[in-house]
């Protein structure tokens, strides 16, 4: 029953009060969403529509309660500067090595660590809103060309990963103390790519800028891979074929991210 003031209902809803705002439920923030922000796109709990529940696959109070929390937003960077420094290592160990190669061609041979770094400093934008709600996180054109490259090189090598190992079974699945490593342990981490990707449309958002300079980098990191053959190493040689699905993961991602993300609208453009 509402007191009077607006404050709530028996449907656990919050209503507007005289000031014309809303009151928070014991769900979480309930506030008036203008349609096409990042918040009228945001608890899939609420929305059974599919094409929402694959924008926003996890519920918006679980990831405020993950990101909007110091101590866990706190050890997820810590997770992500972890596997960045293992990726490191085994490009440095590697045949080819990060040794052989100059310094400014790191990031595009370093796949996998390139997403992890991205990804990093995506989540680290969020440090200075804490306190506050993820889906209200600043933006500007920066941000959202970091938010989007972090999504995208995240999309594209969690799934390259899964779709390079499995493209030759034989030659990596299996449970030996080796295989326990370079394909299961590989295989898991890089699907929480896909995992993290998901996060960032919730705080994130992108423009048209933002998504044609990722395909064009992606683009370009796919003819140094394998113009040069300098894709990551794997146990046996990239032929036409991995070529052209990392080529076409490309697209994929990019595709991807315009549907996912919401857009950038700049100062002055937004709607009242």
């Amino acid at each position: 029953m509402s007191d009077g003031r607006g404050e709530s209902t028996n449907d656990g809803r919050s209503r507007p009060t005289d000031d014309g705002r809303s009151r928070p439920t014991d769900d979480g923030p309930n506030r008036p969403i203008r349609e096409g922000t990042r918040e009228s796109t945001g608890d899939s709990d609420r929305d059974g529509d599919w094409r929402t529940r694959l924008r926003r696959p996890i519920p918006e109070r679980w990831v405020q309660y993950y990101l909007g929390n110091g101590a866990s937003l706190g050890w997820l960077l810590v997770v992500d500067g972890a596997a960045f420094l293992l990726g490191v290592s085994f490009y440095v160990h590697s045949e080819p090595s990060l040794s052989e190669l100059s310094a400014l061609a790191y990031p595009l041979f370093g796949d996998s660590p390139t997403a992890l770094a991205l990804a990093a400093l995506s989540v680290a934008t969020l440090l200075p809103n804490l306190g506050r709600r993820v889906t209200d996180a600043p933006s500007n054109r920066v941000l959202a060309l970091l938010h989007t490259l972090a999504f995208v090189w995240l999309v594209k090598y969690g799934i390259w990963t899964v779709v390079a190992l499995n493209l030759r079974p034989d030659l990596y699945v299996g449970f030996t103390p080796a295989l326990l490593y370079e394909y299961w342990a590989i295989l898991l981490t890089h699907l929480l790519f896909l995992v993290q990707a998901a996060l960032i449309p919730y705080y994130g958002e992108t423009s048209r800028e933002a998504l044609l300079t990722a395909l064009t980098l992606l683009l370009v990191n796919d003819a140094f891979d394998y113009g040069l053959g300098l894709y990551p190493p794997l146990r046996y040689e990239a032929g036409p074929l991995l070529t052209g699905i990392t080529v076409a993961l490309s697209f994929v991602a990019v595709g991807y991210a315009a549907w996912a993300f919401d857009r950038y609208d700049p100062p002055g453009t937004r709607a009242s």
